[in-house]
């Protein structure tokens, strides 16, 4: 017999805590519990990231809903809630509210009010600055986070302890980001077959934007193509993110980030809605001390 099968025998059997947070117990059993800590600093993170994303990125709702409306597509989502073209009145007001519900819930303070403010006005924010013609596919995971992390409620920095509810928030997020790497494998596919991989889309790609690395690259021709079953096979492989666990999951989370710094790097093209997403799949716990660390 082993250790553990001895350990076994002598420790009398706990039952399992109940769920936390309202989780039913088939979503229990589906993710573990974790650190409300590592909620909290992903919280953090997330909520900045929205302001910075409203006026930096995703940017242009404003000028849209003060410039000719016969360019308004309404996005499927849109057309389903029957949402209102944007005016200028709107667009100004949910700006606003974006910005003071990120700041109040960055705190911690009235998570589920202030979350619940930042997931509905954002969601209306995006969907506005996509009607215009560009799908930025990247912001579904981000989009998932504002919605899943209020649902967490309370979760203090240096709190570590474990939460279903917590985990639950985590991977949701988590799906977010796996299903927009794999279904960009898959509309590769489907739209350009294995030619995807061995055309020029990379080298058409540096003649009209690349930088000077990127340009260096185009010969000889093989690295970019090297390049493009690269993105592929990482893209079809992102799965793996929800079932490796410890060290082999970080440095799978390293190797996208690192395939997101070699696009800017060479495109000045960012992907960072999905890399702050990508902070969902570690021990985020660990950058702030626990209540057990405190001295004295």
């Amino acid at each position: 017999m082993t250790a553990d099968h001895l350990s076994a025998e002598v420790e009398p059997r706990v039952p399992p805590s109940p769920p936390s947070g309202g989780v039913p117990p088939w979503a229990s059993r589906l993710t573990p519990a974790v650190p409300l800590a590592r909620v909290a600093v992903l919280r953090v993170a997330v909520y900045l990231f929205v302001i910075a994303d409203i006026f930096l990125f995703v940017n242009d709702v404003v000028p849209h809903a003060e410039g000719d409306p016969g360019l308004y597509r309404p996005l499927l989502l849109r057309r389903l809630l029957d949402l209102p073209q944007p005016s200028p009145g709107h667009a100004h007001v949910l700006q606003a509210a974006i910005v003071v519900g990120c700041l109040v819930a960055a705190t911690g303070r009235l998570p589920r009010v202030s979350g619940l403010v930042v997931a509905v006005a954002f969601l209306d924010w995006v969907s506005i600055g996509m009607s215009y013609g560009k799908v930025d596919h990247d912001h579904l995971a981000l989009v998932v986070a504002t919605w899943a992390l209020p649902t967490v409620g309370t979760a203090r920095l240096r709190d570590r302890t474990r939460s279903e509810a917590a985990g639950w928030a985590l991977l949701a997020i988590q799906l977010a980001v796996v299903a927009t790497y794999f279904l960009s494998a898959v509309a590769k596919l489907r739209f350009g077959g294995v030619r995807w991989a061995n055309g020029s889309i990379f080298a058409w790609a540096m003649t009209r934007r690349g930088t000077a690395l990127g340009r260096a690259l185009l010969d000889p021709p093989w690295i970019l193509r090297a390049g493009q079953w690269g993105v592929l096979l990482i893209e079809t492989l992102s799965p793996l993110l929800l079932v490796l666990r410890g060290r082999w999951r970080y440095a799978l989370v390293a190797v996208f980030v690192g395939f997101h710094a070699m696009t800017f790097a060479m495109l000045t093209i960012h992907f960072l809605p999905l890399v702050v997403c990508l902070l969902s799949f570690l021990p985020l716990e660990h950058l702030v001390p626990s209540h057990q660390d405190e001295p004295g």
